[in-house]
């Protein structure tokens, strides 16, 4: 079912997540448990992120380097089948530009349709020191190029000439920031951006984390008198340590509020620490659903205690 339409069909809150595959050689099991400790709240989709492959260099003997090229987080597409087929829940795999051919992309977006997974989240990627692409290889320098090629495989396009191509049916997802993105120079210039996604075929939007709501209640509004129509659906993170306070506006280019920095300053232990940072996101969740926005979606990694903590205390405010 498309993402779409299973957030048209909420009528009561709705929680959906993103998860992160484990890195090279580790156990799956720690996923599997992460995702079977959230199935008690019936979460509609979870994000499975996706990372490109790196250029790393690997010192030898006698003091010279030889390049290596690696993806350090593989098995997307696997931990997404196994979410569809495992736990009858939709899947929403990442497709990124950055250290991607459009030829990789395409053989990657047949895959998945084959394994029946018709959501996407079709984002840029994090520039980083991505693999080289060689020159006889076309590649999509933006998230809008990419929604552009998952849109034409909706309509049986190609990027070689197919008799009777088969059309995908894939339900595309963007990101957007509403506290926007640190690339732009403005926040209208970044909604041109998100508008350009919309009209290239997007058919939602999720949202960078954020900490002041209002911001995002405010940015919703900002979207739709540019004409943006799409639904955008809340990101939030829930802050667990102290050093969270440098290391997410460093990392991610946001905003704290003076009053949650505060209280975390303040907190005196570890639990202290998640105590603040759950008691925050169901503040933030209950702001939300009264602004009359009932889908929410949670970046948490593979720690899902936490969420699970936030999720059974909200549950006896809603």
């Amino acid at each position: 079912m498309h993402v779409i339409d299973l957030i048209s069909q909420v009528k009561e809150p709705t929680v959906s997540l993103e998860i992160i595959p484990p890195k090279r050689g580790s156990n799956i099991r720690q996923i599997h448990e992460a995702i079977e400790s959230v199935l008690p709240f019936k979460p509609p989709f979870i994000d499975v992120t996706s990372h490109a492959a790196e250029v790393a260099w690997e010192e030898m003997p006698g003091g010279t380097y030889k390049r290596k090229v690696k993806r350090k987080s593989p098995g997307t597409f696997g931990l997404c089948a196994a979410i569809k087929y495992k736990y009858n829940l939709e899947p929403v795999p990442h497709i990124l530009c950055g250290g991607f051919t459009r030829e990789e992309t395409e053989d990657a977006l047949i895959e998945l349709n084959y394994l029946g997974i018709e959501n996407i989240l079709a984002i840029r990627g994090d520039k980083q020191n991505h693999r080289p692409i060689p020159t006889d290889r076309s590649v999509n320098s933006y998230a809008v190029d990419l929604v552009r090629q998952i849109s034409d495989m909706n309509k049986g396009a190609y990027m070689d000439d197919l008799i009777d191509a088969a059309r995908t049916n894939f339900c595309i997802g963007v990101s957007c920031y509403p506290e926007k993105n640190y690339e732009s120079p403005n926040l209208n210039f970044d909604l041109r951006i998100l508008k350009e996604k919309q009209d290239a075929g997007a058919h939602y939007a999720v949202s960078q984390m954020f900490y002041d709501t209002s911001k995002f209640i405010e940015f919703v509004k900002i979207a739709r008198d540019f004409g943006i129509t799409i639904p955008i659906i809340p990101g939030m993170k829930i802050m667990t340590a102290k050093n969270h306070l440098t290391v997410l506006p460093s990392i991610f280019h946001i905003d704290l509020p003076e009053e949650l920095v505060d209280r975390m300053m303040a907190a005196k232990t570890r639990s202290e620490e998640i105590e603040v940072g759950v008691e925050w996101s169901i503040r933030q969740c209950m702001e939300l659903l009264e602004a009359g926005i009932p889908y929410l979606h949670f970046y948490i990694m593979q720690n899902t205690t936490p969420f699970v903590k936030m999720m059974n205390k909200l549950k006896k405010k809603v």
